[in-house]
């Protein structure tokens, strides 16, 4: 379980990605700076040491942001392994992995649900990749 302090440095980390202007996702850095660097001065240098690389997530609009930074497929996906699996360190049969192998067909089977918002970022996705997305597009 995640300590309350963990869960209060997640929650002032998420203006410095979450923000449409690069400016304001700065003046978030430094806040953050501020408030956690001297307990956790690694990661914010890191993410400071790195900013002009971060900074182009600010160029796209917010609904292609999301789609870049989300764990939650990544997330949902670990957690129904996770539920087939918890009892298990060892598989000594092929009926033990052939329960994962059916987990995982029903798991994939909700992966045709579509991003939202798809046709607005597959849309600015043509425009600013329009060179790179050609050979994609039927």
């Amino acid at each position: 379980m995640p300590s309350y302090q963990n869960i209060s440095v997640m929650r002032d980390i998420k203006p410095v990605y979450k923000d449409l202007i690069e400016e304001a996702g700065l003046l978030a850095l430094y806040q953050l700076e501020e408030k956690w660097g001297n307990k956790y001065p690694y990661p914010i240098n890191s993410w400071r040491d790195n900013w002009n690389n971060l900074a182009v997530f600010f160029k796209y609009p917010e609904q292609i942001g999301k789609v870049f930074y989300t764990t939650n497929a990544v997330e949902n996906l670990l957690r129904q392994f996770r539920k087939v699996t918890k009892n298990r360190a060892l598989f000594p049969n092929n009926d033990a992995l052939t329960k994962i192998y059916l987990a995982y067909r029903d798991i994939s089977k909700k992966w045709t649900m579509p991003i939202r918002d798809w046709t607005f970022i597959f849309s600015q996705f043509s425009i600013i990749f329009d060179k790179r997305l050609k050979p994609f597009i039927k």
